[in-house]
């Protein structure tokens, strides 16, 4: 049997793109390697776009995910500065007409929600199947996949990758970068409510993030792998006291300045640390193949592209199949339209994100006057600020 589409991997990114032609009579298959009613190994943060809400939104999940009790943060502004130097930028979400800039948002209330629309939807989807490999002819990719100690082939008129790193796919180049950094990520009770407000601090080791999430500050400190081991480490009051002084807080100066940095710290949990590496493919598109999400491009969390770019890759390649004939389903010609139309957004975001740890990630002196400048000038011209936020907010088309 001919598949329309085969898609691997079943979490956000390959959910979204099954449910966004679920009633549209395309015959899909999404496989995933957890078990049926797994949600992964313990849950995590997600900061979505406020773009990421819509679409979700038009996959008629999102109201499931805020409806779910502390699943859902809104992040009214965001607060960009730099350590040992001036400058600071400051984005409202109501300066932008933005109900909220983003969300900060459960995994596994995202992931729950987005089973149970698949289990909804006409799609099948396929648990405890793991791919093992893809080949391709012109005409069609065959998938072989185990479940259960048992082998089976599937044949599709076009794979969609939007699981794993891709190398099960020949023919796409991987570039790897190392960034020699750690990210220590935990949770932080503040000294006062946080509002919503979220903080990019970027410092010579590298950025120091705060999102808000429920009552607490989720934490991303990007550091040295052996800084990384003594942070883990140290007792919860001298990790505190480290991440005030990161931040550049003093204790006489905190009520006076709270709207421009947090009020500080009671308790850290949670601690732990994984590598920071940039992996992407030189292109997204193959002979009936086609890589998203991290499968495409795996970023640095700085920012918070990476997710969000993953999210618009699996919207508009469902954009396309809609308009595609079903014959023509995974045709070189209408492959490479829908790479074309990701270009620009991708290129950014890989960009942009490697680009900001190249800039404000240096400590040499004679960059913190023009990172200061930059960083002012973008604070203090609306239309600038406008653009900056709404290729934050909905990427580059």
């Amino acid at each position: 049997m001919l598949h329309d589409l085969v898609i691997v991997g079943a979490g956000p990114v390959g959910a979204t793109l099954a449910l966004a032609f679920a009633d549209d009579g395309l015959d899909a298959v999404a496989l995933d390697a957890r078990p049926a009613g797994a949600l992964g190994r313990g849950d995590r943060s997600l900061a979505l776009s406020h773009g990421a809400r819509l679409i979700l939104e038009r996959l008629g999940i999102w109201s499931a995910i805020a409806a779910t009790r502390d699943a859902v943060t809104p992040i009214t502004a965001i607060d960009i500065s730099q350590r040992g130097g001036f400058g600071r930028m400051r984005l409202d979400a109501l300066e932008q007409g933005l109900p909220a800039l983003g969300y900060v948002v459960s995994y596994r209330a995202l992931q729950a929600a987005l089973d149970a629309a698949l289990g909804r939807a006409e799609n099948r989807v396929v648990y405890g199947a793991r791919v093992t490999a893809i080949r391709t002819t012109p005409s069609y990719a065959a998938v072989d996949v185990t479940q259960a100690g048992a082998g089976l082939e599937l044949s599709a008129r076009l794979v969609a990758v939007a699981d794993g790193g891709g190398e099960l796919i020949s023919g796409l180049k991987r570039h790897h970068h190392d960034y020699g950094q750690v990210a220590v990520v935990g949770k932080l009770a503040p000294r006062e409510p946080h509002g919503g407000v979220a903080f990019e601090r970027f410092t010579p080791e590298g950025p120091v993030a705060l999102l808000p999430e429920g009552e607490h500050y989720g934490f991303v400190w990007t550091t040295t792998p052996s800084q990384s081991e003594t942070l883990l480490a140290l007792p919860d009051a001298q990790f505190l006291e480290a991440l005030e002084q990161r931040f550049g807080l003093h204790a006489a100066a905190r009520n006076a300045r709270a709207r421009t940095q947090p009020a500080g710290f009671e308790r850290v949990s949670d601690r732990r640390a994984f590598p920071l590496r940039l992996e992407y493919a030189d292109r997204v598109v193959g002979q009936r193949v086609v890589l998203l999400g991290d499968a495409a491009q795996a970023l640095h969390p700085v920012a918070g592209q990476g997710f969000n770019l993953g999210m618009r890759d699996a919207y508009e390649l469902a954009q396309e199949l809609l308009a595609t004939p079903r014959d023509a389903i995974g045709a070189r010609d209408r492959l490479v339209t829908y790479a074309r139309r990701r270009r620009a957004d991708r290129a950014a975001g890989i960009a942009f994100t490697h680009g900001l740890l190249g800039i404000f990630g240096s400590d040499a002196p004679l960059l913190r006057w023009p990172r200061g400048l930059a960083l002012t000038m973008l604070d203090a011209l609306p239309a600038v600020k406008r653009a900056f936020a709404h290729a934050m907010t909905f990427g580059l088309h």
